[in-house]
């Protein structure tokens, strides 16, 4: 093995020298192979687990955390539900649509292997602005390879949010979360037990594609990587529906001891982390493997993604049950191997060895780094960028409305069937999906949340803020949170100043799901998300999944006229120093500075609590929490409901109109309601500060302050910029 083979699979000298120890000797090709991607970055988290080993991922509900392919909690009835969030950002750069169809793919696959149903799908776009034609080019793939598999497979793609910066100009993030229900003591683990069982494989042929996929998602892009369009995957999603159905009738009949998916590193991945689960060893010989292309070496079968494709582990005799299965959902299934008892990866070619590896050495002795850190990286000054009076808060507010990040997406979620199954409550517009369990009186309510630019700006104090959110948006409608899944975005970890922000990141997670006690089940850690040396903002996105009892959701629309208005959580405060990440900083003065909004923990805390006993009272006719462009823009986006029916507010005088209207403090929720003063007494029996602010109207918006009217203007003049700006960008 040359230095250059070595370093072309992306193995450093240590690394190499690591796996000559472990095997006692110099690896086949094959070998280098399946070494180079179980230990890749995606594969392995060596930059990562750490610091992962930090976060809360315990509680009485949660009956599987991280290690398996979903999360799982207990969510009553005899029923759980099992959850997990994965990236194909790379893949989606390189072949949008392909790249963001696969990712779904692979999401799904994780939750039927469990044994669970997929019943929801969200997705976290980021993609630089869109005045530039490729960055349209791949947005556009993106949200048409969502829609494709999605919809082909059907299942509901019920939200999600879209964010455009210039620091994702050649680095997209597509981040997909998926749901699937089902009886908690019908769950199955990707474990390979039961020496001399048989391991099958089933669903699609193995070809040429995704091969290296693994190890191209751990590496920088370069003027090079638009040539790695092999490394992308291509899925095929009227496929991996029979596949979930014969998976679900195969693990009805009681023959499946193990099931494990097909996804990053494909074949290799499934075999060696089914075996060391188990502590066992798995033999297989590649002549048994189906393929659809002629010629391929054991490397490349090895070493391929392609989709729709699982490694099962049978009951020895009882083979013939699952391929019957199989055969009656006209797929694949042969068995290619066995079950051993010498704990390694033993691969064949036509009964010739061409690998053999001890599984420990690939799925859990991965090289483990404590890289250096040191202060995080900014691309800001901290210091308060001069603001000046605004001349139009009125036009201010319709430009942040028509802004790509605020305005509505609607282009987007009309291309998801966000409907089908019948389950969906709540759906995209919403603070948070809520699907309902048919089985149960239960609703799941899924909040999927980040802020780069809060995280860019203090990673640590950015990451509480995120988790703080979705569990205020779940709390808003109605929900109580209790578990959540993580996908970290973050660039180079070999940079000290960027591995500062991942460890700052990590460590304000922790802090924030122990106090606001949702745990960790899983996740995906996504690094070397840079292009030609510039990194990505760091980017954790939160995926917080809470339980409520089935029920009409609560609209963030106003419904009715002559309705009190009340800012449950207050006005809050700010100032320069921690406006420099808003979108009115971002839009209107065109910079960022400064730190993210203050959060006091404990008061966001009682403010949920609140919420959830208003709502639960039937006490707000809406409700809508307080996030980007601060209270002037939740006060647009709750007067475009069907009603159309708009607001009067007073805003109090004293402090700056541009801090008072677009500030982005924490803990505020705007609410509408008949009977303001049970709503105050909620509040303050919870030590929270609630306000009159106004009242709401038919057809028009005004803001006024000190007897001045700041806005004055028809729901229409402020509903068509926002509901058209998306799709005028994407024609020009």
């Amino acid at each position: 093995m040359t230095p250059a083979v070595i370093e072309a699979h992306q193995l450093t000298g240590p690394e190499y020298e690591k796996i000559v120890s472990l095997l006692g000797r110099e690896p086949t090709y094959t070998e280098l192979g399946i070494f180079s991607v179980m230990w890749s970055e995606h594969c392995s988290y060596k930059s990562s687990r750490i610091h992962l080993k930090k976060l809360p991922t315990r509680s009485k509900l949660v009956l599987q955390g991280p290690g398996e392919n979903a999360g799982i909690i207990d969510i009553g009835d005899g029923y759980a539900i099992a959850f997990k969030i994965e990236s194909h950002n790379h893949p989606s750069f390189i072949e949008p649509f392909q790249g963001a169809a696969t990712g779904v793919g692979g999401i799904l696959r994780d939750i039927f292997t469990m044994g669970a149903r997929p019943i929801a799908v969200m997705d976290a776009l980021r993609f630089g602005p869109l005045g530039r034609p490729r960055n349209r080019r791949i947005l556009e793939g993106v949200v048409s390879g969502i829609a494709h598999y999605g919809n082909c497979f059907g299942v509901p793609t019920v939200g999600g949010e879209c964010v455009f910066e210039e620091c994702y100009n050649g680095n997209p993030l597509v981040n997909v979360f998926a749901l699937g229900v089902f009886k908690k003591d019908e769950v199955f683990y990707g474990k390979a037990k039961g020496i001399g069982n048989p391991v099958i494989y089933v669903g699609a042929k193995t070809g040429r594609d995704g091969i290296h996929g693994a190890s191209m998602a751990s590496a920088e892009f370069t003027e090079e990587s638009k040539q790695k369009r092999p490394n992308v995957q291509v899925g095929d999603p009227f496929l991996e529906k029979l596949l979930l159905e014969a998976c679900l009738e195969a693990m009805r009949t009681g023959a499946i001891v193990g099931i494990q998916d097909m996804g990053a590193a494909g074949l290799t991945c499934s075999t060696c982390e089914m075996g060391s689960r188990a502590e066992t060893g798995v033999e297989i010989d590649l002549q048994y493997v189906p393929q659809r292309e002629t010629g391929m070496t054991p490397y490349e079968i090895m070493l391929s993604e392609s989709q729709e494709r699982m490694l099962i582990v049978a009951e020895r005799g009882r083979e013939e049950e699952v391929f019957q299965v199989f055969r009656k959902w006209g797929l694949d299934a042969v068995t290619i191997g066995s079950v051993t008892s010498d704990g390694k990866l033993r691969v064949k070619d036509h009964g010739q060895v061409v690998a053999e590896i001890s599984n420990r050495a690939l799925a859990d002795e991965a090289p483990l780094y404590d890289r250096p850190h040191t202060k995080p990286y900014r691309p800001a000054p901290l210091e308060p960028a001069p603001i000046p009076p605004s001349h139009s808060v009125q036009q201010d507010l319709i430009d942040l409305l028509s802004s790509a990040d605020i305005c509505s997406k609607r282009w987007i979620w009309e291309q998801y069937d966000y409907l089908v199954r019948s389950n969906t409550l709540a759906g995209p517009g919403s603070d948070a999906a809520i699907v309902r369990i048919k089985e149960t009186g239960t609703s799941i309510a899924i909040s999927l949340d980040g802020n780069g630019r809060y995280c860019a700006l203090d990673p640590r104090e950015g990451t509480k803020l995120i988790v703080a959110e979705c569990c205020r948006n779940l709390s808003t409608a109605g929900a109580l949170p209790v578990a959540a899944t993580n996908n970290l975005n973050f660039g180079n970890p070999e940079r000290p100043e960027i591995m500062a922000q991942l460890v700052e990141s990590i460590e304000g997670m922790t802090e924030a799901c122990e106090f606001f006690e949702t745990p960790i089940t899983g996740g995906n850690v996504s690094l070397y998300n840079e292009t030609l040396g510039e990194p990505i903002f760091p980017t954790p996105v939160m995926g917080v999944v809470g339980l409520m009892k089935t029920a009409h959701p609560t609209p963030i629309h106003f419904r009715e006229p002559d309705r009190t208005l009340i800012l449950l959580g207050g006005f809050g405060t700010s100032d320069e120093l921690h406006f420099g990440g808003t979108q009115y900083a971002k839009v209107i003065l065109k910079s960022m500075w400064g730190l993210p909004p203050a959060l006091d923990m404990d008061y966001e805390k009682r403010v949920h609590q609140a919420i959830r006993e208003i709502v639960g009272a039937l006490l707000a006719e809406s409700a809508h929490d307080l996030s980007d462009g601060g209270l002037a823009v939740a006060l647009a986006e709750a007067s475009f409901g069907p009603a159309g029916v708009g607001a009067r507010v007073e805003i109090p005088a004293g402090a700056r109109t541009e801090f008072m209207l677009f500030h982005e403090g924490p803990s505020r929720i705007l609410l509408s309601t008949s009977q303001p003063e049970n709503v105050l007494a909620i509040a303050a029996k919870n030590g929270v500060e609630a306000v009159r602010i106004g009242v709401t109207m038919k057809e028009r918006l005004r803001i006024d302050c000190d007897s001045k009217t700041l806005v004055d203007c028809s729901l229409t003049e402020l509903r068509q910029p926002w509901e058209t700006s998306l799709e005028q960008i994407l024609q020009q």
